[in-house]
């Protein structure tokens, strides 16, 4: 299993860039990263290197966040393998 960092961030311009540098500047590396938001806030879901380390700088920078397990499954670049993956959960 993985860990996926969750942080609440402001919609506004330069917000993901600078929750990003807050990563960067720990050496942290961002594997996925799926954004949803609003007109006044957004959540980012990240997987990242160092989850646990994550958590303590966004939190250290102000940011809003927390970890949950996820499961994560590796799928090929060919038509069809999400489906064929979904076929084996039903």
């Amino acid at each position: 299993m993985l860990h996926q960092v969750s942080v609440f961030a402001e919609n506004n311009k330069g917000a993901l860039r600078k929750m990003t540098s807050v990563l960067a500047d720990a050496n942290i590396n961002i594997y996925t990263m799926l954004a949803n938001d609003s007109a006044e806030f957004g959540i980012i879901r990240l997987i990242v290197t160092d989850p646990e380390l994550a958590v303590r700088e966004l939190k250290k920078a102000g940011y809003q966040c927390h970890m949950d397990r996820v499961v994560a499954v590796e799928m090929g670049d060919t038509p069809g393998c999400l489906d064929k993956i979904l076929d084996h959960l039903c």
